[in-house]
């Protein structure tokens, strides 16, 4: 058996799509990528960039981008799927009856599925029963990791030898994956990171200081471990790379895409102009409410991201958001 995955199919032809298939390319992996979008197949294959997703990156050579997915799955030994998460399960149903078996999922989406309120791995798991999963989640943008700069991940699945063996595949002298065996832990991370992202985004648009932020950060940490801990996951993947990690990035840099939604809204922008100002998906706005949905289930508190939901909703202002998480009853730290 390899040690490695040789041949490697990467659905999903936007930034982060881009990015990680650039860093196979670089790993010596051989690659194919699916893009919606015929003129980003065509850029990659005839000038070797992604000048709609990522422009100014110039792209490896060997990269080659194809419009058809079941050329994707053809001959693949794993499959990354970095479409955004509110379009996982249509994108898996359009394959299910035709994924190779054995052949592992890598699931790089970073949300929860509105309709049903569930996870990428049990979307998953409901439409590809029987295959392996992955998760590769932790603190990137896409640019910097498809120009090569140091960037480190987290590649979580129950199968500790599969991560291994993905973890020696996609690594390279400036991308290192750690092995985890917490996929649940890694996934929540990268689901509430974005709703507590768009949170500090307002913060900053209102000018409502470094101190708050810094507090912002803290107590959002603390909702998105009481989730994960009912969910199975461990504290301790939550306080690193998939987690803390995580925020930490989005929550903090107009790089952010959740960030920059929050920064509108903070400075007082409606929520439609935003949002169709964007090329890219902020996946906190689609998964705010899941978020909140799935905590309610397992009686968790969550007063930042509840407050993010209402006010994406339009229930509550940017003041009355503010006002209600300051005046909420005093308690201990870690109660």
């Amino acid at each position: 058996m390899s040690e490695v995955f040789e041949k490697l199919g990467v659905i999903g032809g936007g930034a982060w799509g881009t990015a990680l298939a650039q860093t196979l390319c670089r790993a010596g992996r051989s690659v194919t990528l699916w893009a919606r979008e015929t003129e980003v197949v065509g850029d990659i294959n005839a000038n070797h960039v992604n000048s709609l997703f990522l422009p100014g990156v110039p792209l490896e050579p060997t990269l080659r981008a194809s419009g058809s997915l079941l050329e994707i799955i053809a001959d693949a030994e794993a499959v990354l799927v970095v479409c955004p998460a509110q379009a996982l399960r249509s994108v898996l149903e359009s394959l299910a009856d035709r994924w190779p078996a054995g052949v592992p999922v890598v699931l790089c989406a970073k949300g929860i599925e509105q309709k049903s309120g569930m996870m990428m791995t049990e979307v998953a798991a409901e439409v590809l029963p029987g295959i392996p999963q992955m998760v590769l989640s932790g603190p990137t943008f896409a640019h910097e990791v498809a120009l090569g700069l140091p960037s480190a991940v987290t590649v979580a699945a129950h199968d500790i030898a599969l991560s291994e063996k993905f973890v020696r595949t996609i690594s390279t002298p400036t991308f290192r994956p750690y092995v985890s065996v917490d996929p649940v832990g890694a996934e929540i991370g990268g689901a509430v990171k974005n709703v507590l992202a768009i949170a500090c985004g307002i913060v900053e648009g209102r000018s409502l200081g470094e101190n708050a932020r810094a507090a912002l950060l803290t107590r959002g940490l603390a909702e998105m471990i009481r989730l994960g801990r009912a969910l199975g996951a461990q504290a301790e993947t939550l306080a690193g790379l998939s987690g803390m990690g995580d925020l930490i990035l989005t929550a903090t840099s107009t790089k952010s895409r959740n960030f920059s939604v929050g920064y509108g809204l903070g400075q007082g922008g409606a929520l439609d102009e935003i949002m169709g100002k964007r090329r890219s998906v902020a996946e906190g706005v689609h998964s705010a409410r899941a978020v909140v949905e799935r905590g309610a289930l397992h009686g968790i508190e969550m007063p930042i991201c509840q407050a993010v939901d209402q006010l994406l909703q339009g229930l509550i202002d940017v003041d009355s958001a503010v006002a209600g998480l300051l005046n909420r009853p005093l308690r201990s730290e870690l109660g």
